[in-house]
């Protein structure tokens, strides 16, 4: 599984001129996953998310977590997080789960995040999304499972 964690002050995404998501301060997360994620890899990504001290304390210290500063998460599915530029130029994305694997997971990886009271608005899985954000620091963490756990 791989997140890409950005911290905002905004952001939406839009699909076919609808707005499907939006949040204030928090989270953009976009999401892969790979075909051999379990949902204890979803509950160790959401732990390491969730506790992520990257939002600035009164000493302005990165020190505050995403509870700390009630901030929402907006999740965006991305399978091309897994693109492999190897060989060529054209990306191969055989390493990414297919959408019937990867869908339950990203529809339980969100779950899970509302179950830890998280206030999580979403994309739309395989759409063609419009995702706008202004990144706050512009701070942007890559977590990949197979190195965190």
């Amino acid at each position: 599984m791989r997140v890409v964690v950005q911290k905002v002050k905004h952001a939406s995404c839009t699909v076919d001129g609808k707005v499907t998501g939006s949040i204030q301060e928090g989270f953009l997360l976009l999401v892969g996953f790979h075909e051999s994620d379990t949902e204890d890899i979803l509950k160790r990504m959401i732990h390491k998310i969730q506790n992520l001290r990257i939002f600035v304390d009164e000493n302005d210290k990165m020190n505050l977590s995403l509870a700390q500063v009630h901030g929402d998460i907006l999740s965006i599915s991305q399978f091309t997080l897994y693109a492999n530029c190897k060989k060529g130029n054209r990306p191969s994305f055989t390493d990414a789960a297919k959408p019937d694997i990867s869908k339950p997971l990203y529809d339980r990886f969100n779950a899970l995040m509302e179950e830890a009271g998280m206030h999580v608005e979403k994309g739309i899985f395989g759409a063609d999304m419009k995702i706008e954000l202004l990144n706050d620091g512009p701070i942007t963490i890559c977590l990949d499972s197979e190195e965190l756990f």
